[in-house]
């Protein structure tokens, strides 16, 4: 799956087909689909497959050509013309990223099970007048499990993914302070509320358990597309918090088991469609 951090314009975390209409939308899905099925078997695919795949989402030609020419633009795959037909090829930026993402979305369990109690403190403050620069930060450190109690402050449970947090601050050009740390005193609920809209993270999970309840697929690839649609999005809005972080009852850690049920049942009749598309596109 792809495993990019929510794109602008993309819709919430359950997706049915009339979600799915609009550019924005066929980006998205376009990611999902690159991930789940073009990466896996050999990083190449022709506009009519992904023409075909799209019309079963309910997204027009257009929109899917527009998300190709799009997505081509930012480095992640490249065209490659036979004739009057295009094969679209994964660059090695795009196949470095879906990887990522991908090992990243498939390990997601919506909680932390193992935590020592420390704490990765990051003080990182960019100027109010410049937005794109703190949009990004957001975005990526949203993406590694952090949150923002304050403005400069971000907090995450995830220890172990400093590396990853200093890649993202050099990666944006903000100067920060970085701090291993243990909580002393105060409210640790508060902090909590205040660095991650947990409610707001709950109705999410609830409707993707209300979304993908049902177990049969009339058309697994447009389901199990769906499906990692849905699911890839909240590796960007849930922390991933230790239990004793969390509510009583955390509607992510069913999320997390629905989701590697729905995977398992619907991807290789998923994957083999694919590969017959691509193969008569041929």
């Amino acid at each position: 799956m792809v495993g990019t951090a929510l794109l602008p314009g993309d819709p919430g975390p359950a997706l049915s087909r009339r979600h799915a209409a609009g550019a924005a939308g066929a980006r998205g899905l376009l990611l999902t689909v690159l991930g789940e099925f073009v990466l896996p078997t050999g990083g190449s695919a022709w506009t009519s497959a992904f023409i075909e795949a799209f019309a079963r989402l309910g997204i027009e030609e257009k929109a899917i050509r527009q998300a190709l020419a799009r997505t081509a633009a930012d480095g992640w795959i490249t065209a490659e013309r036979h004739g009057r037909r295009t094969r679209w090829l994964l660059t090695a930026d795009g196949d470095r990223l879906l990887t990522e993402g991908t090992e990243r979305i498939y390990a997601f369990t919506g909680s932390q099970p193992e935590w020592d109690g420390s704490w990765l403190l990051v003080l990182a403050r960019v100027p109010d007048n410049d937005r794109a620069v703190r949009h990004v930060l957001r975005t990526q450190l949203s993406w590694a499990g952090l949150g923002s109690p304050a403005p400069g402050v971000w907090i995450t449970t995830h220890t172990s993914r400093q590396a990853e947090v200093e890649q993202v601050l050099r990666q944006v050009g903000v100067p920060a302070q970085i701090f291993t740390a243990e909580h002393r005193g105060g409210e640790l609920a508060a902090l909590v509320a205040q660095a991650w809209e947990l409610p707001a993270i709950e109705q999410r999970y609830e409707e993707f358990l209300a979304e993908f309840a049902p177990a049969r697929a009339a058309d697994p690839l447009v389901r199990l597309t769906e499906l990692v649609h849905a699911w890839r999005r909240f590796p960007s809005i849930d922390p991933g918090l230790p239990p004793r972080l969390l509510p009583g009852r955390w509607s992510g850690t069913r999320a997390a088991k629905l989701f590697a049920d729905r995977h398992a049942r619907w991807s290789a009749d998923a994957v083999m469609q694919w590969i017959r598309l691509n193969k008569t596109a041929s």
